[in-house]
């Protein structure tokens, strides 16, 4: 069963710094770009940034470009996203997402976590 487990979310201070990671396992035969998104308190889901499956094409959203950045050890490997000056309106739980094919012969399937926490204080 493939598990995808972020981790890292935390309370900070405006102007703060927090690395959210995205741990996968499970039985992994290949894996495409992760993505992360968020979900602030009466919001809908909001995409926060991604890398695609090559490591080399990076995307962000607005509101965070220039403050954060997606990182990922190798395609199968674990995910990172490294915040910056962060704001009070970066406040909620962030969600990795990544697809995966278990095997040569299934199709890929979108795999989420459980989330992490991010509190940003004034």
């Amino acid at each position: 069963q493939v598990v995808l487990v972020e981790s890292g979310g935390g309370a900070v201070q405006a102007g703060g710094s927090l690395r959210l990671s995205c741990a996968t396992s499970g039985p992994i035969w290949s894996a495409g770009g992760l993505c992360w998104y968020r979900r602030a308190p009466g919001k809908g889901r909001e995409f926060v940034a991604s890398i695609d499956y090559k490591n080399q094409i990076t995307d962000y959203a607005d509101s965070v470009k220039g403050r954060f950045t997606v990182l990922r050890d190798d395609p199968l490997g674990t995910g990172y996203l490294h915040m910056y000056n962060l704001k009070p309106e970066d406040t909620a739980p962030y969600y990795c997402t990544q697809g995966i094919a278990t095997t040569e012969s299934d199709p890929y399937r979108q795999y989420w976590g459980q989330g992490t926490q991010v509190t940003v204080s004034s």
